[in-house]
């Protein structure tokens, strides 16, 4: 069985409200990018465990929802609280109650959650860094030095971050990074969303430190750069039901793939595939095997000439 180390440092609770039917629902998670990933990376069959610090009442009550999950869970009693958030969306519509990310990391978190990482990722066949809910909670130079450490010693380093921890992740180096188009944009990599831009953006990443780069475009072809050769990636087209969620989705299944020997055209048709399922879904990070494998034959790989 393949296995991933997933480091999500600071895991949320999660509360939506839904209305289906004449009842209102209420769905209480644990959630964040990580988790997300988690939940994508043990569906598809990897024997998953998560390093997270969690901390407060609101860190007991997702610590336990965490175990709940198929996977094995690492935590660091943190000195402050852990982050939430409360959605509603009994409309249809995805609306914020209220929100928080958490208190900032401290010092001896850091130092026992960077320990305890560095040694399930050392075990892993593939590790994958995932972000925070807001970017001053972890300092972005906890990812370049897990990164590093981890590439040093022969652990494959799967990313998907952005701004500073996007920065941080490529100093260190890493195998594989999954980026969306908006992000690239908003750090300045990519002028536009056009594939010349796209492409142009995708190699810079993989001379400043990235392996191998996949570059989502919400509902149009993404961008792959795989052993110096772009790609178009053409998804299949799904009706959306949630949008949230789908990069951390392919992020994961690219992980998984490679996890287990897979190679990168197999592992970018797959992640394609499980980020296409899982926006026709409401539970993030969730979508059946089955389904994916099925969609990744229809996945198209097309050189950029």
């Amino acid at each position: 069985m393949p296995t991933v180390m997933v480091f999500a440092p600071v895991p949320q609770l999660t509360v939506t409200i839904e209305q289906p039917g004449d009842t209102p629902e209420l769905h209480v998670h644990p959630g964040g990018q990580g988790i997300w990933q988690a939940r994508m990376c043990a569906g598809l069959g990897a024997d998953v465990t998560l390093c997270a610090a969690v901390g407060g009442e609101i860190g007991d009550v997702v610590a336990t929802l965490m175990r709940r999950e198929h996977i094995e869970v690492r935590t660091v009693q943190r000195q402050n609280g852990s982050g939430w958030y409360v959605h509603d969306r009994r409309d249809g519509s995805r609306d914020t109650v209220a929100e928080y990310a958490g208190d900032q990391l401290g010092r001896h978190d850091l130092d026992e959650l960077y320990s305890t990482t560095l040694a399930e990722g050392l075990r892993a066949d593939v590790s994958i860094l995932s972000g925070p809910a807001a970017p001053d909670v972890v300092p972005a130079e906890v990812y370049r030095r897990l990164a590093a450490d981890l590439g040093t010693h022969g652990s494959r380093v799967v990313a998907d971050l952005s701004g500073d921890n996007l920065g941080a992740v490529l100093d260190g180096g890493v195998a594989f990074l999954k980026v969306s188009h908006e992000e690239l944009i908003d750090d300045g990599i990519a002028g536009d969303d056009s594939d010349k831009s796209l492409t142009a953006a995708a190699h810079e990443l993989c001379e400043r430190g990235a392996g191998s780069v996949l570059i989502s475009r919400a509902d149009r072809p993404g961008i792959a750069l795989l052993d110096g050769t772009a790609y178009l990636v053409d998804m299949p087209a799904l009706q959306v039901v949630e949008h949230r969620g789908a990069g951390d989705s392919m992020s994961a299944a690219v992980a998984t793939v490679l996890a287990r020997g897979g190679d990168l055209e197999e592992a970018v048709r797959t992640g394609a595939a499980a980020g296409a399922l899982n926006v026709t879904r409401h539970g993030l990070g969730t979508g059946h095997s089955d389904a994916i494998h099925e969609l990744a034959a229809r996945v198209g790989l097309t050189p950029i000439r």
